[in-house]
Formats: C-alpha cells, sequence, structure tokens
C-alpha cells in the first residue's frame, strides 16, 4: 500500500566528513542525568497523545501493526491484503505482540490500557531517537544547543503526531535519526569508535529498511555519501552493521513466510516493478506535495533555510542529513503513488539538520537574552504550523467510542458509516465479538444486524441512522464527540 517517501528539504551540499568544533560558551546548565529526564519526558509527550486521543492517521496505523498482533496473541483478528501476500515482514508486529502479550499476562482487557503497553516500545525507540538529536546538534552547538534542537524536533507539531502512532513511517524515522548521527561521529582516531559508529549507524540503517522498505532510499544516500566523503573504515562497519540485519529479516521471512526476503521482494514486484500501487490506489503529480510539505514543516525549520547556503563559523555543512532527504525527496516527486504520510521519515530527518543548525546560530549569540528570546521563539513557531498536516481526519472519536460501547456485556457490535479499513479492528473492540460496518440502513450489514439480536451495541457517526437504530429498540446512553453510543437490552 506504500510507495517510496520522502521529503522536500532545503539544497544538500557536498558530502564531508563531520567537524568536531569548540562548543560555544554556552552550557545547558544541567547535570546529564536531568538532561536524559528531560529527554524522556519530550519523548513521553506524542506517546501520550497517541494513547490518550486513540483514532488513525492512516488505517495501516492499526491494520499493518495493532492488529496483526493482536492476531497473534489471541488467534483472530483482521489480516489485511498484505498479510495474505506476503507484502509485509513480521518484525514490528511481533516486538507490540510480546508487549500485547505481557498485559494479557497481567489480565488487562481494555484496549485503552493495553494499548498503554504496547506504546513502550515506541517510547523507547523514540527517545533513544532525541537522544540521537542532542548528540549530533551538541557536537556543533554545545549541550545547551542540543538540548534546545532536541526540543525543536521533539515538540515540533508533526513528530507530535507522528511519533507515538504505530505507522511503519514512525518507526523508520526513529531509526533513521539514531543512524544520521552514528554516522555523523568522526572518523579519526581509535578503530574502536570508528567500528562503534559504523556498527550502529548501519544497524539503525537497517532497522529502519526493516520497519519500512522505503527507507532503503536513505540507506542509497548514506552509502554514497560515504563513500563520496572517502570514509572508507566507516563504510566497512556500516555495511557490515547493516549487513547482519539484513541476515535477520530474512531468517524471520524464512521463518514466517517460507523463503527469504520474501516480503522485500513481493513489495518491490507490487510498489516498483509491476506498477500495481499506481494502478491500485491512484496516481498523483508532483504537486501533489506541496501543499502538505509546506503544512508540515515547522516555521523555525524554514528561519534555518539560509544558515544551511552559509555555515557559521568554525562549523561545516550538515551534508549528511540533508543529503539522504534530497535523495528520498527526488524519489518520492517521480513516484506515481503519493500520500501525505510518506513525507515524515524525510522531514524529519531534514528537522535534524534544521534544529542543530538553528541551535548552532543561537548559541553563537554574545548575549544571553538573545539566546533565550530566539530559542523561545523557535520553540513557539513548532506549534503554531503544521496542525493540518497530514490532512485526513483522524476519526479519535470514533476509537473512544467503539472502546465504550464493547465494554460490559457486549455481545454484537454495529459501526454506522465507516468501512472496514476504518475501523479499529479486534484490536480496539477487546473480545471476539461479531461486529459489522455499513454507511446507510438500507445496507445489507445494517439489516442483518438489526434482525440479530446478538448485535446490542452500535456507534454511529453524525447521527446517521440514528431513527432506525432507535425504532429496531436501540438507545442512546452516551454522545463521544461526533459518535452515539446506542445499546438495546
Amino acid at each position: 500500500m506504500n510507495a517510496p517517501i520522502s521529503d522536500a528539504p532545503p539544497v544538500p551540499v557536498a558530502p564531508q566528513a563531520p567537524l568536531e568544533v569548540p562548543a560555544p560558551a554556552v552550557e545547558s546548565g544541567l547535570p546529564a542525568g536531568l538532561r536524559a529526564l528531560g529527554l524522556l519526558a519530550v519523548a513521553l509527550v506524542p506517546c501520550v497523545l497517541a494513547v490518550r486521543e486513540l483514532g488513525r492517521i492512516h488505517p495501516d496505523e492499526v491494520f499493518q501493526a495493532l492488529e496483526p498482533a493482536y492476531w497473534r496473541v489471541h488467534g483472530y483478528g483482521v489480516l489485511a491484503w498484505e498479510w495474505r501476500d506476503g507484502l509485509r515482514n513480521w518484525a514490528v508486529p511481533g516486538v507490540l505482540a510480546a508487549f500485547l502479550k505481557v498485559a494479557h499476562g497481567f489480565g488487562v482487557t481494555d484496549p485503552r490500557v493495553y494499548r498503554g503497553f504496547v506504546a513502550l516500545p515506541q517510547l523507547a525507540l523514540h527517545a533513544w531517537s532525541l537522544w540521537a538529536v542532542y548528540r549530533f546538534a551538541e557536537r556543533r552547538a554545545g549541550p545547551w544547543g542540543g538540548a534546545l534542537a532536541a526540543l525543536l524536533v521533539g515538540l515540533s507539531a508533526p513528530v507530535l503526531l507522528f511519533a507515538g502512532r504505530t505507522l511503519s513511517e514512525s518507526f523508520s524515522a526513529s531509526f533513521l535519526l539514531v543512524a544520521m548521527e552514528a554516522l555523523d561521529r568522526p572518523d579519526t582516531g581509535p578503530d574502536a569508535r570508528v567500528r562503534r559508529a559504523g556498527l550502529l549507524g548501519g544497524a539503525a540503517l537497517g532497522l529502519a529498511v526493516v520497519a519500512r522498505y522505503p527507507s532503503a532510499l536513505f540507506v542509497v544516500a548514506a552509502l554514497g555519501w560515504l563513500v563520496a566523503g572517502r570514509r572508507w573504515r566507516l563504510l566497512a562497519f556500516t555495511c557490515l552493521g547493516g549487513g547482519v540485519v539484513a541476515a535477520g529479516l530474512g531468517l524471520l521471512d524464512w521463518g514466517t513466510w517460507g523463503t527469504p526476503f520474501h516480503s522485500f521482494r513481493a513489495y518491490v514486484d507490487y510498489n516498483i516493478l509491476s506498477g500495481r500501487a499506481a494502478a491500485t490506489f491512484g496516481a498523483s503529480p508532483p504537486g501533489f506535495y506541496v501543499k502538505p510539505l509546506l503544512q508540515a514543516v515547522p516555521l523555525w525549520a524554514w528561519a534555518a533555510l539560509p544558515l544551511s547556503l552559509k555555515p557559521l563559523p568554525r562549523w561545516r555543512a550538515l551534508s549528511l542529513p540533508f543529503t539522504c532527504a534530497a535523495v528520498y525527496t527526488a524519489v518520492l516527486l517521480a513516484t506515481p503513488h503519493k500520500e501525505e504520510r510518506f513525507l515524515y521519515p524525510g522531514l524529519v530527518v531534514a528537522l535534524l539538520a534544521a534544529a542543530a543548525q538553528l541551535s548552532a546560530y543561537l548559541s553563537a549569540l554574545p548575549q544571553r537574552g538573545l539566546r533565550n528570546g530566539g530559542a523561545a521563539l523557535a520553540l513557539a513557531l513548532g506549534f503554531v504550523h503544521g496542525q493540518d498536516y497530514p490532512s485526513s481526519d483522524l476519526r479519535a472519536d470514533q476509537l473512544r467510542a467503539i472502546v465504550r460501547a464493547t465494554r460490559g456485556d457486549a455481545t454484537g457490535l454495529l459501526i454506522v458509516n465507516e468501512g472496514l479499513w476504518g475501523s479499529g479492528g479486534f484490536f480496539y473492540i477487546g473480545k471476539n465479538i461479531p461486529w459489522r460496518t455499513c454507511d446507510w440502513p438500507h445496507d445489507a450489514a445494517f439489516q442483518a444486524s438489526i434482525r440479530d439480536r446478538a448485535f446490542n451495541r452500535a456507534v454511529t457517526f453524525e447521527g446517521r441512522a440514528l431513527p432506525e437504530l432507535q425504532a429496531a429498540g436501540f438507545r442512546v446512553v452516551r454522545e463521544v464527540g461526533r459518535e452515539t453510543i446506542l445499546v438495546r437490552d
């Protein structure tokens, strides 16, 4: 269902080895332990928002991650067509299933509670990625600048929305941030330091691809960047780290689909070689991304654009993330099938570079008042932009209504005005009961449900079919946003 993805970042510059520069005379004022707790708190925000609000940016959030995990734990669920045709691997659903199994072992049956358990590995991954942002910027702007960059990225509107969501774009973007920081480290000095950087960077790139196959574009761009910079030792260990992850993917597919790399080959064939993705889900011109891109990029990132064209004194350009994001952009624009969410991984990589640039500029200002005022303004600009990205309806009130409707003695559920792929699946129903979706009272699913007394719960959007439901014996018990919950005895 996906296609290669990207973002339109500032124009990249020629690859250069990162330079360890003297940190500006600005200290963070916080010990390392408190900085770590601060990063964890920032990472917690999007995860709490996702669990509290529910909803979904795209059906894949449920049916490519949460529902397969639920199926593995409970033995029933809705498996999307990709799982029948083998276009997906079981890495991410397998990890989520492990945490869901723990919740099940504790007797947790409420979907909102076990959704919190499932959020724990993503919280850890997002926190790790923000630590990478801090380290990346600290090399250029000192501890104060590193902390500011982590806040700029972590509290920007797109990251607050996406980072807690179980989308492949969200998982992949976090791994990409870790990879960018590792490969940005200097390749001079002891072999052990280069080895650690390369193995970590390669493994993170590999895991980004395992989470979302189009992120292979970042691998190509990053390896090309290393070759152009003649960073041969780092390149060798990067390939080794990525090769280990690739071997693990091959074994996973062998054990689940019967042949090594089955899901990767099937994905490439469907989305690239055969052109079936564009034929099935539609094709759009490059201009499709102009509006969502303008909405997605925080205002402070646009302010960092001229800084990327004229590097600050004693500081080299951030060529790695810009190069990777630019390659990603070019392929995305040329790919026929387009969706707004495809922008996210490239957007986050570009934001890493922009945040480090802006932080370095502010940290170099001579007056503390200017530095702090500039930082506060930049953080505020991250909130006032990007609220309309993506433009799709999250339907958070519907999923909350479904969870409420299916508690207690619910034996069957009818969801009015929503198709299968827009529902929450068995994951948000939380029990093995029959359920149907329909749009109108004359639909066969509606008629069959009102005749079947086992269907004693209904959720309808904006009052759709409300008179017909009440005529069939349902009564209104609660309003949840635009949704109405009905029950019948």
